[in-house]
């Protein structure tokens, strides 16, 4: 366990004041990773391209992906990752902030994607678009110029999971499995949004919803607030943890909020309810 960070820091979370300030920096990289479940009706690439932080390029979770998976956005291959992110101008030595239109929503799985490629100077907008549009501060329209830029990834495999791991763990008890999704999907008193995939939870799983580390604004909760959301669930901090979700977004919020109370000993289940949902031999707990 490492120490609870509060208040700014370029390698979690910082504010829109932290991001006005530094807006011209040669070596800031501002990503848009706006990304909408189908029943929010809202498309993020229409929208970057209506308005956008100032410099800002478009990071798509549904480009950046492993393709060769019938799973939504699993995370991209090394080689893609970095041809993605040499296209958007992303490289060593800069700092990236995302945000996404939500508030805190998408970005925390752009901001899990380049941990996992081990790029840690990246940081999620706090309120993301909407806090930054509310507070009255610049926009445009405009794409920016992009030049190409090196950019060097070594893989962290500690810091995802797949089916396997999370069943046996799921057995073992040796990880704590904690999904973001909502209180009726993981009773399975709710249908899932995706067509053809079972309801409930995977056994012995603690539920936290991703909603509950958030502030009315979409700003995270800080401190005893948020330590306050995780063991509402249950969730012991100071454990290592998988978190999961409907197809492995929201369960970075998770993380991101693990990482700012100073676990970091975290792992995302990539596949999430999407894969262990369709596959009967997979045992599933309701109520």
């Amino acid at each position: 366990m490492g120490k609870p960070i509060t208040g700014d820091d370029p390698k979690t979370l910082v504010s829109t004041d932290w991001l006005a300030a530094h807006l011209n920096d040669p070596d800031l990289r501002i990503l848009d990773a706006s990304y909408y479940l189908a029943d929010m009706g809202r498309d993020g690439k229409a929208e970057y391209d209506a308005a956008h932080i100032p410099g800002a390029r478009f990071f798509d979770i549904d480009d950046v992906c492993d393709a060769r998976s019938d799973l939504p956005h699993m995370a991209a291959p090394v080689e893609k990752f970095m041809s993605r992110m040499r296209a958007l101008g992303v490289g060593d030595g800069h700092q990236v902030v995302v945000y996404d239109g939500a508030g805190l929503f998408s970005a925390a799985r752009a901001w899990w994607n380049f941990r996992l490629m081990g790029k840690t100077d990246i940081a999620v907008l706090d309120g993301g678009f909407p806090k930054w549009q509310a507070e009255g501060r610049p926009i445009e329209d405009m794409a920016p110029i992009i030049r190409d830029r090196h950019i060097t990834v070594q893989r962290q495999a500690h810091m995802v999971k797949d089916v396997t791991q999370v069943a046996a763990a799921s057995k073992l008890g040796d990880w704590q499995i904690v999904d973001a999704r909502s209180e009726g999907r993981f009773r399975g008193t709710d249908p899932e949004p995706r067509a053809g995939l079972r309801s409930g939870r995977i056994p012995n799983s603690l539920n936290v919803h991703y909603a509950s580390l958030l502030n009315e604004d979409g700003t995270m909760k800080e401190g005893d607030a948020l330590r306050a959301a995780f063991e509402a669930g249950g969730v012991d901090i100071e454990k290592r943890t998988i978190t999961t979700c409907g197809s492995g977004v929201t369960a970075a919020i998770l993380m991101l909020g693990l990482a700012r109370l100073g676990n970091e000993d975290t792992a995302l289940y990539d596949g999430s309810w999407s894969e262990w949902g369709q596959f009967e031999q997979l045992k599933v707990e309701t109520g």
